[in-house]
């Protein structure tokens, strides 16, 4: 099947679900009764969400962002990041879209250069 749509090439496969027309033996609903987000408030570790703005699942990023820092104690070492413009695989493949400079100033800060 070509590729359909407005899908990069190294993003598309024939079998997802999100390449139009693709297909699997197994979904992922028995998940959406689980709330996955409610104790992520309790992540003690540094955490750098870095999402394309873009790409589907962005609200997905800010919800869990969101519930990593309401009313947590550990929110000061949480942080979003939205590349503007960007779609899923442009963060897996574009250098040139990739924010390294970030991701290092964030390690940086986190855990001590």
């Amino acid at each position: 099947m070509p590729n359909p749509g407005n899908k990069t090439e190294r993003g598309y496969h024939k079998r997802s679900l999100n390449s139009n027309g693709g297909w699997n033996k197994t979904g992922c609903m028995s998940f959406i009764n689980q709330p996955i987000n409610c104790y992520s408030s309790e992540i003690r570790a540094a955490v750098l969400v870095v999402h394309g703005e873009k790409a589907h699942p962005c609200y997905f990023s800010k919800d869990a962002y969101a519930a990593m820092t309401k009313d947590g104690k550990y929110a000061g070492n949480k942080e979003l990041l939205i590349i503007p413009g960007a779609v899923h695989t442009d963060l897996c493949a574009r250098l040139d879209v990739i924010p390294f400079d970030k991701i290092v100033e964030f390690m940086d800060g986190a855990f001590g250069a």
